[in-house]
């Protein structure tokens, strides 16, 4: 009988430094040409939408697909299956939420592990929901992070992550009064935010000290979160999904403006098996769009810490999947 997980049964069992490794691992594998990864299919209907993504792993014998779907004025919900291969059994049933997070937030790690920095680090992030959140997380993990600021259009969401995050990493989070101010003087710059807006959020003249910028929010064409100076500042682009032309809009734009061609676009599986050289000082830019490979290499993580333990040898509530789950969709 397939297991069920809800998020409360997920908190706290896998650290971020664990899912940044969970996540380079599964990228070895990518990179050895050991996976498959879907296009993801996406469905209108009155009220909302549905996407759906379907990975495998040949390594490890496990598949997984994630579905999530948001409702007008309710929220977002995300449910994560996970499937043996050899058989096709249905194993576990998992809430998607935290998964995206973690995965979303260690797939940075993994991109942060081979950018050297040779100066005190300073973090701005653009952007104070979950994945913000996760992102300073897992950058804290990787470097010494001296300091952090914050901004997002609500004055009251952005002051609240500084509090919550200072207290949770024990490191000065600050809240900026904008998006140039924020970012001006980081040499680390993280866009998550929901914007569903042509108009970027960050531009690259405002990046004259920034090593790395991850942008990890723009997953639809219809959202920009970078301008293609940001691009073509770069002297490295990462990408996270071969479909990633296909779904983000501000890489679509980049790539019609001739600032990001593929001499010098990668992807994070081939960085992660050590095949991509990093410039030691201009700017990396790392494009994630999400995958459900990672999604993958945590749930079988899970699965395995979790799914022999007698209190879920049968079917556990599905706890947050019964309440709307406020904040942007993230793929």
């Amino acid at each position: 009988m397939a297991v069920m997980f809800g998020a409360d049964a997920l908190e706290g069992v896998i650290g971020m430094r664990d899912a940044i490794d969970l996540v380079e691992w599964m990228a070895r594998h990518e990179a050895a040409g050991r996976t498959f990864v879907s296009p993801r299919l996406t469905t209108r209907f009155e009220g909302g939408w549905m996407r759906m993504m379907f990975a495998a792993d040949y390594e490890s014998g496990y598949a997984a697909t994630k579905a999530f779907h948001m409702i007008e004025g309710v929220g977002v919900r995300y449910i994560v299956s996970l499937y043996r291969l050899a058989d096709g059994e249905l194993l576990a049933m998992l809430d998607g939420r935290l998964i995206t997070d973690l995965r979303t937030g260690a797939a940075s790690g993994v991109a942060a592990r081979r950018v050297y920095i040779g100066e005190p680090v300073t973090v701005a992030l653009i952007g104070s929901g979950h994945q913000a959140r996760t992102q300073l997380e897992s950058l804290a993990s990787v470097y010494s992070v001296q300091s952090a600021v914050v901004f997002s259009p609500t004055r009251e969401h952005r002051e609240k992550f500084a509090h919550d995050m200072t207290a949770r990493l024990e490191l000065p989070v600050a809240a900026a009064e904008s998006a140039e101010a924020a970012v001006r003087n980081a040499n680390v710059v993280v866009t998550a935010t929901s914007s569903v807006s042509g108009e970027p959020v960050v531009r690259g003249e405002w990046l004259d000290r920034c090593r790395l910028l991850c942008a990890v929010g723009s997953t639809r064409p219809q959202s920009v979160e970078i301008d293609t100076r940001c691009f073509g500042r770069a002297a490295l682009v990462l990408l996270d999904s071969e479909h990633a032309a296909e779904e983000a809009g501000d890489l679509q734009n980049a790539i019609k403006a001739g600032a990001a061609p593929a001499s010098k676009c990668q992807s994070l599986a081939q960085l992660a098996a050590g095949e991509v050289s990093v410039p030691m000082e201009d700017m990396v830019l790392f494009k994630s769009v999400g995958t459900a490979l990672q999604d993958l290499a945590l749930s079988i993580q899970y699965f395995e810490m979790l799914g022999e333990l007698p209190h879920y040898s049968r079917v556990a509530e599905l706890g947050s999947l019964k309440q709307p789950v406020s904040g942007p969709p993230r793929p």
